[in-house]
This record gives C-alpha cells, structure tokens and sequence, in this order.
C-alpha cells in the first residue's frame, strides 16, 4: 500500500471515528439529561459539554470547508444553537455530520491553518476524532457509564496529545517551571505490544517523547483507554484505573502542568 493510500485511510478512519463518537457522545447526553454535572468537567453541565463539542466541531468545518490560512478562535464563526438545551443532542449530530461530510469533501493535504502540527485537513480529521472520542466519554461518565476504547485509537491519543503539547507554549513554559529536567514518566498500555509505550523525558524547555520500552521515574500502566483519560485529566492516578510505580508526585505536577 503507497503512504498516499493509507494517509486517505487513515483519514477516512478519523472521519468515520468523529461521526460515530458525537453520536456515541449524544446517545449519553440524552441518558444523562442537559442538567447532569459532568464529573471529569468540573463546573460543567451535560448541556455546556456538549455546547463546547459542537461549536468545536463547527469551528474546525469551518476552517477546512473555507481553506482558512489564518488563525481563527471559535467566536469568530457564527453559531446558532437551539433554544431549548433538551434540543443540545440532535443539534451535536447535525454538527459532527455536517463536520464530516465537509472533511471527506476535502483531501487530507489540503492546506488549512491548524493550531498543531500539519497545518492541512489532516490535523482536523484526527484532532476532532480524539476530541469527540474524549468528550463522549466525559458524557457517559455524566451518565453514570464506564466509557470504553478501542486500544489503537486510544494510544494514537495519547500520540496525538503528546505531539500537540509540544505545540503550545504555556505548556512547555510551566513544566520548564518545575526545574525537573532529565527526569522521565513511562507510560505503558497493557492492551498493546510495542506501540503502546512512551518515555517522556522533561527537558530545559519543556519535554521530548517515544515510543519504546524505558524505566521511567514514574510509571504508569493500564489500558491505552485509562491511559488516555489519565493523560487527558478525567482520571486521577490514585482512582485504580492505572497501576503507577515510582515518583508519584512527578506524574501529578506533569499532569498539572499539561492541560489544554
């Protein structure tokens, strides 16, 4: 298979993924219901979740559907949302279809502005796959269900959020702030072989990862799922969801020090 075909497979994979997870993530909302505090948001309700998810997601269609090559925030697209927050679920799927339909319209190397790495469809594609796949399972949380993964869209994740840290920097400026250069977190998936493994070592200016086998200063393992909501905030390390042996304390100042 040529690189060329397993990128459109690959994207075509993220669109598919994307569809799927905002309906996955508006079946829990409805099972929830608009007011339900989300427990992994704190502060946050059912409805402002999925309020979040959906102007999200019209932003980035926007941005791929109008070959956008400047910075745009999501308040610059005009958004309408439905007056009645029952409403909130129906409205999220016309959304994450309208979004797919504009990706797949698309080729993945169309080049759009993006705030990671890439600057072409392909970002979008995979960001709003992950995005979705994390917020639905902030909404079967909020309903009182065990969200679930499949093992290799969890750890690409954990790839993507990796690669998208070291792209914004306030990240990078408060973990050079913990003054713990050389210093390492090894995260392992038990559900993968090879590719559900990575070493991140803190440096001067913030921080560099692999994949691969290492003794960290902390480890943690479990599924590439609870690593993925480990790494995303919406699981603490003392839960049980993951095993973590070590330095406890460097994984929660690196868990402090890298949310986006």
């Amino acid at each position: 298979m040529s690189v060329d075909d397993q990128e459109s497979r690959s994207y075509e994979r993220f669109c598919a993924v994307t569809e799927a997870e905002t309906s996955r993530m508006a079946a829990a909302a409805r099972e929830a219901g608009p007011e339900a505090p989300v427990p992994t948001c704190p502060g946050w309700s059912v409805a402002k979740l999925l309020k979040h998810a959906g102007i999200v997601q019209r932003w980035a269609a926007h941005i791929v559907g109008g070959r956008v090559q400047a910075p745009i925030s999501t308040r610059q697209v005009p958004v309408e949302l439905p007056g009645d927050p029952g409403d909130y679920p129906g409205w999220l799927e016309d959304g994450g279809r309208a979004l797919t339909a504009t990706l797949r319209a698309a080729d993945p190397g169309t080049p759009v502005w993006s705030w990671g790495p890439g600057g072409s469809a392909a970002f979008w594609a995979r960001r709003m796959a992950h995005e979705a796949a994390v917020h639905r399972a902030d909404a079967e949380i909020a309903a009182g269900l065990a969200p679930r993964f499949d093992a290799r869209l969890a750890a690409d994740g954990v790839d993507e959020l990796l690669g998208n840290l070291g792209m914004v920097p306030a990240v990078a400026e408060r973990l050079a702030a913990l003054g713990e250069e050389n210093r390492t977190l090894h995260f392992h998936a038990t559900d993968l072989d090879g590719a559900g493994e990575w070493l991140v070592t803190l440096t001067p200016g913030g921080f560099t990862w692999e994949h691969g086998h290492g003794k960290g200063d902390v480890a943690a393992r479990g599924t590439a799922g609870d690593l993925l909501l480990l790494v995303y905030g919406r699981s603490d390390p003392a839960s049980g969801r993951v095993e973590v042996f070590g330095d406890h304390g460097l994984l929660t100042r690196w868990l402090a020090a890298t949310p986006i």
